[in-house]
């Protein structure tokens, strides 16, 4: 039985008051580079025919840094119906040629994650549109690379199932694809978790660098309730922590369950959600201390979506949630990440997709939210066309943070651009 904030503090639910003003900002917005474009492909989206769909545009881009600072940027390319790889030094120099890493032409590639695990391992998981005989076409595939990015395993399908997995579904006929996440921990642990159009959240565990993983475990999600939009961070001691929403429900709230085993069984999740208002797009962090980040958007009927964020001990006890976007101006697709210092990002996307914006807490309260310079192309329509889900920022250890994102003029032409910022206090 769901209770809701009674005035009171429950098992396994947060009670949220009303959302207080930020504090006077104390951390200043970085000085942002000079655009790189990434990518460059055709304009053409055509109807919706399954894998024969007359698709040529590039889309879906993802990053995550490696040491020394070089960048791994991964996209995909519609016309090729592959996802691709290419690393760029940190100055941001290409390193060489694209990396085919799918390798499957025959059927779409979907929203790519990236996750840099120990010894220079990164680790690439997707969406593939497999049709299986079910109601929804895809699988949630993986492949990884020893090498920085030079090379990749052949990929592994981890779902094998009829479930249209990667789909988070908000009603019958609305979902978002992309919805999976993937992160690489110590002792050679890789974890991966989706969703699927029938409402399942499952995840898959490897202890040997993502050589194999375990058969998936299903850990929440029903028809009626179908989970959508999980996300994971992982940390030291087997700790795991693992975020999701559902569909079917306008008055959706977040969940965020917690592994002290590396997975292999959760407590129950915490709720955090205002009531009367659908809460979705979770993102999860892990800063210093073990101190766990959230963001998240949330809307309450025709009101314009917000941009929330709470944080919470090693507890799992989240202290009031702020809002984080300007109010009255629709936010979404919230990114989160911590840099090496310690410094808490988020980005997230204007409704009307014509340009970011950023906010950074470095220990004493959020800068003011400021836009992104370059993320409103005027070159066309700018966010992933197969929704908000994707995952465009990333963090180094050094304080420097990248954003990328795609755009799509139908005719035209499309593009993948990254955004970098260096000098971040």
């Amino acid at each position: 039985m769901r209770i809701h904030r009674l005035g009171r503090l429950l098992a396994g639910t947060v009670l949220l008051a009303a959302l207080p003003a930020i504090p006077a900002p104390a951390s200043r917005p970085p000085s942002w580079l000079p655009v790189v474009e990434i990518a460059r492909g055709g304009g053409t989206r055509g109807p919706w025919r399954q894998n024969d769909s007359h698709y040529d545009y590039v889309d879906d881009a993802t990053a995550v840094f490696l040491p020394g600072g070089a960048l791994a940027v991964a996209w995909v390319d519609q016309r090729r119906k592959e996802v691709l790889l290419r690393v760029l030094d940190a100055n941001g120099k290409p390193r060489g040629e694209p990396v085919d890493v799918s390798r499957s032409p025959a059927t779409f590639s979907w929203m790519p994650r990236l996750a840099r695990g120990e010894e220079g391992a990164l680790h690439v998981l997707w969406q593939e549109i497999i049709f299986s005989g079910g109601s929804h076409g895809g699988d949630i595939l993986f492949a990884r690379s020893p090498d920085g990015g030079r090379t990749f395993s052949t990929p592994l399908n981890l779902s094998a199932s009829r479930g249209g997995d990667g789909k988070g579904r908000l009603t019958r006929d609305i979902w978002s694809n992309g919805s999976l996440d993937i992160a690489a921990g110590p002792n050679c642990s890789v974890i991966a978790a989706w969703t699927e159009y029938d409402g399942a959240l499952w995840l898959a565990r490897s202890r040997n660098k993502g050589g194999s993983f375990m058969a998936p475990q299903r850990i929440a999600g029903t028809a009626s309730s179908p989970a959508r939009g999980p996300a994971l961070a992982v940390g030291d001691g087997g700790l795991v922590y693992l975020a999701w929403t559902v569909g079917e429900d306008a008055d959706a709230d977040i969940r965020v369950a917690r592994s002290r085993d590396g997975g292999a069984t959760f407590g129950p999740p915490v709720l955090l959600g205002a009531p009367a208002a659908r809460a979705d797009a979770p993102r999860l962090a892990l800063g210093r201390g073990g101190r766990l980040h959230l963001a998240y958007m949330e809307q309450a009927g025709k009101d314009a979506p917000a941009i929330r964020y709470a944080r919470a001990g090693t507890d799992l006890r989240f202290g009031a949630v702020r809002t984080l976007s300007t109010p009255g101006k629709g936010a979404t697709a919230p990114q989160l990440a911590v840099d090496g210092q310690g410094r808490v990002h988020l980005t997230w996307e204007q409704v009307d997709r014509k340009g970011m914006w950023h906010v950074v807490d470095a220990g004493a309260g959020f800068s003011d939210p400021s836009s992104i310079p370059g993320s409103g192309d005027a070159h066309g329509r700018s966010g992933s066309q197969q929704g908000i889900l994707g995952n465009k920022l990333a963090a180094g250890r050094d304080g420097a943070i990248a954003v990328v994102d795609s755009s799509l003029a139908q005719g035209r032409g499309s593009r993948v651009r990254l955004m970098r910022a260096q000098d971040v206090r």
